[in-house]
C-alpha cells in the first residue's frame, strides 16, 4: 500500500505538538511543585456555636450553619471559599495541558497508521510514541483518584525525553514495515507489550520518589505523601503485570510460527523474563509484612531499569532477532 505523504506529515506535526505541549504541562507541574508547601493548610469553615455543619452555596460560596448556646438552630452566614493558590492554579493549567497533549499524541499516531495501512509501532519510533502515549493515560487515569498531581512534572519528564530521542535519533520515515514484522501479532503482540512497557514507566518513577521521600531529608519535603506514591507504585503496576505476561505469551507465539520456537533465550527474550520475574517479587513483596515500604520500592526501581535497558540497550546496541526493532 503506497504511503500517504500528507497524513505522514500531518502525524510528524502533531507529534512535535504534543512534545511541546507536554514540556509547558511539566513546566507548569514543576513550578506548583515548587510553590506549594510541605503540608497543605487545613481550610476550616468559621462557624458560630458548636457542631456546624457546613453546605455550598451557590457561586462556590459555602453556607456554615450551627446550633447556639441554647441548643436552638441558627442558620449561619455564607462566606467566601477560599480562592485556590498560585501553585493550585498551575497544576490545573498543567492539568488540561496534559490533557491537550495526549490527544495530540492520540492524533499523531491514528494519522501515522492511516499514512501507512497498517498498525503503527512498527519501528522504535513509533513503539516509542505507543509507550509513552500509554504512560500519560496512566497518569491521567491515577491522578483522577488519588491525591498526586504534583507527580504529573516527574512523569513528563521521561516522557518528553523518550519522545524527543523518538523524533530525532530514532526517527523513521512512514512506510513499509520490515518482513519479519509483516504479520498480524504485530497488532497484538507488540502493542500489548508497548502499552504494558508504558504504564510501567509510571510505577518506576513513583518508586523513585517513594525512596526519596521516605528518606526523611528535609528536601524532599514537597514531594507527595509516601502512602499516595506507594498505592501509585501498586496499582499501576498490578495493571501493568497482566499485560506484560500476556504479551511474553504472545511474542512466543509469534516466534513459534516465525522462527519455530517458542523460547531461544534472544537477548530481548532475556531481558523480558527477567523484568518479568522482578515485578512479579515486586508484587508478592508488596503482600508480603516486612516487604512493604522501601524494600518493595527498590524491587520495582530495578524493574523500572530493566525496562529501560532492554528499551533501548537490547534494541539499538546488541545483535539478535529483535535487531530489526532498531534505528531503520
Amino acid at each position: 500500500m503506497p504511503v500517504n505523504q500528507a497524513l505522514a506529515t500531518y502525524s510528524d506535526w502533531t507529534y512535535a505538538a504534543a512534545v511541546v505541549v507536554y514540556v509547558v504541562a511539566a513546566v507548569l507541574y514543576l513550578c506548583e511543585q515548587a510553590f506549594s508547601r510541605a503540608k497543605a493548610p487545613r481550610r476550616e469553615a468559621v462557624a458560630a456555636g458548636v457542631g456546624a455543619g457546613v453546605g455550598a452555596g451557590a457561586g462556590g460560596d459555602v453556607r456554615v450553619a450551627g446550633t447556639g448556646a441554647d441548643g436552638t438552630w441558627t442558620p449561619g452566614r455564607v462566606v467566601a471559599a477560599p480562592r485556590p493558590s498560585r501553585a493550585e492554579r498551575l497544576g490545573r493549567m498543567g492539568l488540561a495541558l496534559n490533557v491537550l497533549g495526549a490527544l495530540l499524541h492520540l492524533a499523531s499516531l491514528v494519522l501515522r497508521g492511516l499514512s501507512t495501512g497498517r498498525a503503527p509501532w512498527g519501528n522504535m519510533y513509533e513503539y516509542g510514541s505507543l509507550l509513552t502515549l500509554a504512560a500519560v493515560v496512566t497518569w491521567l487515569i491515577l491522578v483522577r483518584s488519588l491525591p498526586v498531581r504534583r507527580l504529573g512534572g516527574f512523569v513528563l519528564v521521561p516522557v518528553v525525553v523518550l519522545m524527543f530521542m523518538g523524533g530525532t535519533v530514532l526517527y523513521a520515515d512512514a512506510g513499509p514495515v520490515t518482513p519479519p514484522l509483516q504479520s498480524y501479532w504485530l497488532a497484538i503482540h507488540v502493542s500489548i507489550i508497548a502499552v504494558g512497557s508504558g504504564v510501567l514507566l509510571v510505577p518506576g518513577v513513583a518508586s523513585v520518589l517513594y525512596l526519596l521521600k521516605s528518606s526523611g531529608r528535609a528536601r524532599f519535603a514537597r514531594l507527595p505523601d509516601a502512602d499516595a506514591l506507594d498505592r501509585v507504585a501498586y496499582r499501576s503496576t498490578v495493571f501493568a503485570f497482566p499485560l506484560f505476561t500476556i504479551g511474553i505469551i504472545c511474542g512466543a507465539i509469534w516466534a513459534e510460527a516465525a522462527w519455530g520456537r517458542f523460547w531461544g533465550w534472544d537477548p530481548k527474550e532475556t531481558v523480558a523474563f527477567v523484568s518479568w520475574v522482578v515485578y512479579a517479587a515486586y508484587l508478592h513483596a508488596r503482600a508480603t509484612a516486612g516487604w512493604r515500604g522501601r524494600p518493595a520500592a527498590w524491587i520495582n526501581t530495578l524493574g523500572f531499569a530493566l525496562t529501560v535497558f532492554n528499551l533501548f540497550f537490547i534494541n539499538l546496541v546488541t545483535t539478535g532477532l529483535h535487531s530489526y526493532a532498531g534505528v531503520s
